[in-house]
């Protein structure tokens, strides 16, 4: 098999359909049709079932998929690893972000990405903390921005800044940005909140259990939008960090205050797998990404945040941490 017949597979699958793919690929269908075919009689099994709603894979076709796909991705890495003579940076450069950092941060990321390197194409997978670290593991994305680091992980991290987590209420709520509160004294009112095993619940549970005071649940849900609009309509309060929700309060859509209690702050890390080298895009990306992030912070645009790292690329090796 090569890597002709791996694409093939890969945008057949993507696609649902010899003729889309044949698009994607910018090929006649002919010809990817008969690059599955040569797959399949390499393998000596079917790899698609054809179906009134397109191709299909059959199970066999899913195992090889999977493989393609970690294939052609590690042959892009190995592209942007071999920097032109021109110093042009190139090649494809795989993001993970947090749902509350992913719209702030990523526009003004892929602006300067696009201006600065134009040959680097950026891709951004968004997903919880979890999620990124089980991805960086499996070198599906390059790196990340994350809140914690599970212990198993094998990835090298250095914090970036820390944030306070703010209170959310209705339009009109006795909340404001220049009145910060102690969880005790809004508790009662925070009764909309992110799913037991959200990072931010579990925060929020222990400095209940610290306090001594009830955790009240009226909703929980794994949606940070969710969250905002219940809030927005007056449910209850909620708590979220200060980035995802700085634009909604300043319009007037939101109230909100950041949190005193010290159990609410969180640290940002740059996450990049340890076992790994990193190719020149990845670096480029990084250091845009983290110079963005302290522009946020300086400019007062990421609200209680303190920045804590200096605009650099690399990462030192830290031992795993949680908060």
């Amino acid at each position: 098999m090569d890597v002709r017949q791996l694409a093939a597979l890969v945008a057949v699958a993507e696609t649902g359909s010899v003729t889309r793919a044949a698009e994607v690929l910018h090929l006649v269908q002919p010809a990817v049709s008969r690059q599955i075919k040569l797959l399949e009689d390499e393998l000596g099994v079917p790899l698609f079932e054809r179906t009134r709603h397109g191709m299909a894979l059959t199970d066999d076709g899913r195992i090889l998929l999977e493989h393609a796909r970690r294939a052609l991705s590690e042959l892009e890495r190995a592209r942007a690893e071999i920097r032109p003579a021109s110093g042009e940076l190139r090649g494809l450069v795989t993001l993970g972000l947090s749902p509350s950092i992913a719209e702030p941060i990523g526009e003004a990321l892929v602006a300067r990405v696009a201006t600065e390197h134009p040959a680097v194409q950026l891709r951004l997978s968004i997903g919880y903390t979890r999620h990124l670290a089980d991805w960086l593991d499996a070198a599906d994305i390059d790196l990340a921005v994350i809140y914690e680091v599970r212990p198993s992980s094998a990835v090298d991290v250095r914090p970036l800044l820390d944030e306070s987590l703010w209170v959310v209420g209705p339009p009109g709520a006795d909340l404001s940005p220049d009145r910060p509160v102690q969880f005790a004294d809004v508790h009662e009112q925070v009764r909309i909140h992110a799913n037991p095993t959200h990072a931010m619940r579990n925060m929020l549970e222990r400095v209940a259990a610290d306090a001594k005071i009830p955790l009240t649940v009226a909703v929980e849900t794994n949606s940070m939008n969710v969250q905002q609009r219940l809030a927005a309509a007056g449910v209850a309060y909620t708590v979220l960090p200060g980035i995802a929700v700085a634009e909604d309060v300043a319009r007037g859509r939101l109230t909100g205050a950041p949190l005193l209690d010290a159990g609410l702050r969180r640290r940002l890390l740059i996450a990049l797998p340890g076992t790994r080298r990193l190719g020149h895009a990845v670096r480029g990306v990084a250091e845009l990404l983290v110079d963005e992030m302290r522009r946020s912070v300086e400019s007062g645009a990421w609200p209680s945040a303190t920045w804590l790292a200096e605009p650099r690329a690399g990462t030192s090796r830290s031992p795993a941490r949680s908060r």
